[in-house]
């Protein structure tokens, strides 16, 4: 069995894992992942479309906060987007509920007539003026993920979801909510219903067993306003926030993890102490 240890019974099972190549758009799903130490999912948001008149210049070497990128939060749009950047660096772009599977965009992002395209290409999507495409941020070896702006620390982070909390809080207010609102980049199911907000450990815990890798719960997730967003349709449908906030008291939903000690994580590995 996956990432067992005799007599040490689990927390509960990776069902699913994901990285986020570009900030705002398409998850990849992954059948397994090499974590380690200071950093978080390999390649997850490396890319991210900042905003033509914000605070990222290329060459930035500090975090900013999700305000300074075209994603989710402001920009649901970009749900309807199924996309997917592969090994080479190329992003291609196919509109999610079109069957037939036609891309609309195929842009090298290491090239300068392919950053050029992929601009133009999102200016349209997202209706701004001539000149106003966003900027196609990438600064290697930094991410653009939501925690960066607290620092280079928080920025090699990844996120952890319980499936029990979301389907505790789709049976709590009568709706039906696809984990993916959640855009986290490890799902897990067996623990309880909001367990997971009690595990967030002290900077000298020993921390909890991820598969082969051993990680630090070290903050509990505030949603915003891009959980709205249902990722099949990009249509902004369901008040998630507000949902959370009438039924708990609290606008969280998930976690974040520091990895403490190097290893590989599989689908269906165990969580555990």
């Amino acid at each position: 069995m996956p990432g067992a240890t005799a007599g040490v019974p689990p927390l509960g099972r990776v069902r699913a894992l994901h990285v986020y190549p570009v900030k705002g758009l398409s998850a990849q799903p992954l059948e397994r992942v090499v974590l380690r130490p200071g950093e978080g999912v390999p390649g997850d948001r490396r890319y991210a479309l900042a905003r033509a008149d914000g605070r990222y210049r290329p060459g930035l070497r500090e975090g900013l906060p999700k305000q300074e990128f075209h994603a989710l939060v402001s920009d649901h749009r970009l749900a309807g987007l199924d996309t997917h950047l592969d090994a080479a660096d190329v992003l291609t772009v196919r509109v999610a509920m079109d069957t037939t599977r036609h891309e609309v965009l195929r842009a090298d992002l290491r090239t300068e007539g392919g950053r050029r395209d992929a601009r133009r290409f999102f200016a349209r999507v997202l209706d701004l003026p001539e000149g106003a495409g966003p900027e196609i941020a990438h600064e290697p070896g930094r991410r653009f993920t939501d925690a960066a702006a607290a620092g280079d620390g928080p920025m090699g982070w990844l996120s952890l979801v319980n499936l029990a909390s979301v389907r505790d809080l789709g049976a709590r207010t009568g709706t039906t909510v696809d984990p993916g609102r959640f855009r986290a980049n490890v799902l897990v199911d067996g623990l309880p219903p909001w367990s997971e907000l009690d595990l967030v450990d002290s900077e000298t815990g020993q921390g909890l067993r991820l598969g082969g890798a051993r990680v630090r719960v070290v903050r509990r997730t505030r949603r915003c306003a891009a959980t709205e967003v249902d990722p099949a349709t990009g249509v902004r449908d369901l008040p998630v926030v507000r949902l959370l906030d009438q039924a708990y008291g609290h606008q969280l939903m998930g976690v974040y993890l520091e990895v403490l000690a190097a290893g590989t994580v599989e689908q269906d590995d165990e969580l555990a102490a």
